[in-house]
């Protein structure tokens, strides 16, 4: 084949994926963010998006946003309503003590497993799993709750795709769950938009978690074109607010959010599923979640 020929097929596969991959029609100012992503699914990754505007509920940007796919960390939201719920309506006390023991530690995400102290308030509990996705206080909440009580949250909101599937575990074996969690991007993005419209279970039980999220340390992925402080930004800077939630594992990237500017709010969801092979696969998929956030910031700012 001549180097003319393999141009012009080349840019019939760019065509023929950007078909594939095109959900709603984009916004021309996600344009950017939609061509990073459809150069990912070219490559052979899985990818899934959704953008919709917070006032009107128009959606901005859709890629693929039915499709489920694994969030690692990302169901651990659905284990903050349930305990948020819990504390708005009387069942929980935000004082109740809860233990950490000599099983329940374990690696990965998170502060308490650097931590002395062998025990926390519930509240806590929940600052922690929503500042730093901790995988210790994330088990032993699920310890209180339960994964039954989880699921039956999320169905009462219309939930179907998106699933806490188990504990958090350092190896997975053949009788474990194959997943933390899974969810669809449409899914997730609704959701996130009825906690910021206080719209999830109720108005407290939303902004609890709400507030949660906003301590997120992780802007690495989308966010990482919001300029935030990583390590404060519950305050509005330059006009903007965020609260969101990450999942990250081999060869896993995912980040649902709320992006409130001057101009408009937005809740997204964005999940890249890759090959992991070498360092720059893994930049690439970092970099396409950073173009989806330079067009979020461009329409909310």
């Amino acid at each position: 084949m001549t180097a003319a020929g393999e141009r012009t097929r080349r840019a019939r596969e760019r065509e023929a994926a950007a078909a594939r991959h095109r959900g709603l029609e984009a916004a021309e100012n996600f344009s950017a963010g939609f061509a990073a992503l459809a150069q990912l699914a070219i490559d052979g990754s899985q990818v899934s998006a959704r953008a919709v505007d917070l006032l009107s509920g128009r959606v901005l940007f859709s890629v693929d946003d039915h499709i489920v796919l694994p969030t690692a960390g990302i169901g651990k939201v659905l284990l903050l309503l349930e305990v948020a719920a819990r504390l708005s309506d009387g069942s929980w006390s935000r004082y109740d003590v809860l233990d950490r023991t000599d099983s329940d530690l374990i690696g990965g995400a998170g502060v308490w497993q650097h931590l002395h102290v062998p025990a926390l308030p519930l509240a806590d509990l929940a600052a922690i799993v929503g500042s730093t996705s901790d995988n210790v206080a994330t088990n032993i909440l699920l310890r209180r709750v339960g994964l039954d009580a989880v699921r039956q949250r999320a169905e009462s909101l219309g939930i179907t795709k998106s699933a806490l599937l188990d504990v958090v575990r350092e190896r997975r074996g053949p009788d474990d769950a194959p997943q933390l969690s899974v969810g669809s991007t449409a899914e997730l993005a609704w959701l996130f938009a009825r906690i910021a419209r206080g719209e999830a279970v109720d108005a407290s039980t939303s902004y609890k978690v709400a507030d949660w999220l906003a301590l997120g340390a992780d802007l690495t992925l989308v966010a990482s074109a919001f300029g935030l402080d990583p390590l404060a930004h519950t305050r509005s800077d330059h006009s903007l607010t965020l609260f969101n939630q990450t999942g990250t594992d081999t060869g896993i990237r995912c980040e649902v959010g709320v992006l409130r500017g001057p101009r408009a709010g937005v809740a997204y969801a964005v999940t890249v599923v890759f090959a992991d092979k070498d360092i720059s696969t893994r930049l690439e998929a970092l970099g396409a979640m950073r173009t989806i956030g330079t067009d979020l910031l461009e329409y909310v700012h």
